[in-house]
């Protein structure tokens, strides 16, 4: 009598079968589950902002990279060296999700008061741990506290990086709210960058909500230039303006009747301080501001801004708020300079 083979016995068969039909459902189901965990690029991005968050990384970055993923956001990390140090696997999580990762010194010290060799060995030590714990080294310097001067800036320069510091500050870290996080994140125009914080649960809260408000205005996350400074595409390019709409920080208003905007400065610190301008003569206006380098606007409020090449000539038109608009500068190691009137443009 010959033997029936295993291959050809009936119930290996049927259980081959089995087998077969139970893989083929575990594909189908990881197709499924991966589709649904990508985040959508259907969205017209007619512009980029930089996205950045900065002190980590912490016990709450692994929170942090869950909602950017599941928002289809790529976010740009200044790392402080100390906590990549303690931290390596979580540092690595970040490149792992597509995040950018950059220097943001090694223990978050008042930088200005170090001489050029200590600032030297601080952001050469950080950039190495970064390096070690990813594989990746950083392009982009954020100096602690947005504080600043020509030294600090050559030290940067020498290791390879461009300093980066912000335009927008959501103001995560002085304990606002998540609906005042988005308002604040809502003034990004493209090209910008805005100041967030890991570790903050309203800064993870907010970041759907801020999403939606970028998506609705046809702007979406990029990646920082490291030859300029400003968001740009995530592979590095800049979109043309969409069409009928004036190119982000053209510095050029557009022609109009005359207007008087006068500027005053009510609050001065030791870091920064706040300009008010009130325009006269017009309900709607276009008015251009120049500051000096290195000083940087930070924060806006009241009008919709955009700036030219250089991050020193800002356009700031009427946005229904009124006819006084007002901004905050970070002087950076710069405290006596003061922005300058240019124009002002009425319609």
């Amino acid at each position: 009598m010959s033997k029936v083979s295993p291959s050809t016995h009936p119930r290996s068969r049927r259980l081959r079968a089995a087998l077969a039909a139970l893989t083929t459902a575990a594909a189908m189901c990881g197709v499924v589950l991966a589709a649904t965990s990508a985040p959508s690029s259907a969205a017209t991005c007619n512009g980029y902002v930089g996205l950045t968050f900065d002190d980590g990384p912490t016990g709450s970055t692994g929170a942090l990279l869950n909602v950017l993923r599941s928002n289809g956001v790529r976010a740009t990390m200044f790392n402080v060296g100390q906590n990549v140090q303690n931290n390596r696997s979580a540092a690595q999580a970040q490149v792992s999700a597509g995040m950018w990762v950059a220097n943001h010194s090694w223990n978050h010290a008042h930088m200005t008061s170090m001489s050029q060799s200590q600032m030297q060995s601080d952001l050469s030590q950080t950039s190495s741990a970064i390096q070690s714990a990813t594989g990746v080294r950083p392009q982009l310097f954020r100096p602690p506290y947005g504080e600043t001067n020509s030294t600090l800036q050559s030290v940067a320069s020498s290791l390879g990086m461009r300093q980066v510091i912000w335009d927008v500050d959501s103001q995560d870290w002085n304990g606002a709210s998540v609906s005042q996080i988005v308002s604040n994140a809502s003034r990004l125009q493209a090209g910008q960058v805005i100041l967030m914080h890991d570790g903050i649960q309203n800064t993870r809260d907010a970041i759907p909500q801020i999403m939606a408000n970028l998506t609705s205005r046809n702007l979406c996350p990029g990646m920082i230039s490291p030859s300029t400074g400003r968001a740009v595409a995530p592979d590095g390019t800049t979109p043309p303006p969409s069409t009928g709409t004036p190119p982000p920080g053209t510095g050029t208003p557009p022609p109009g009747g005359s207007c008087t905007a006068t500027a005053t400065t009510p609050n001065v610190w030791g870091d920064r301080y706040n300009t008010s301008v009130t325009v006269s003569g017009a309900s709607t206006w276009t008015v251009v501001v120049a500051i000096t380098a290195p000083q940087r606007v930070s924060t806006i409020w009241n009008g919709t801004a955009t700036w030219d090449s250089s991050g020193t000539v800002m356009t700031m038109r009427s946005n229904g708020s009124g006819n006084t608009f007002g901004f905050t500068t970070m002087t950076n190691g710069n405290s006596s300079a003061r922005p300058q009137i240019r124009s002002c443009t009425a319609g």
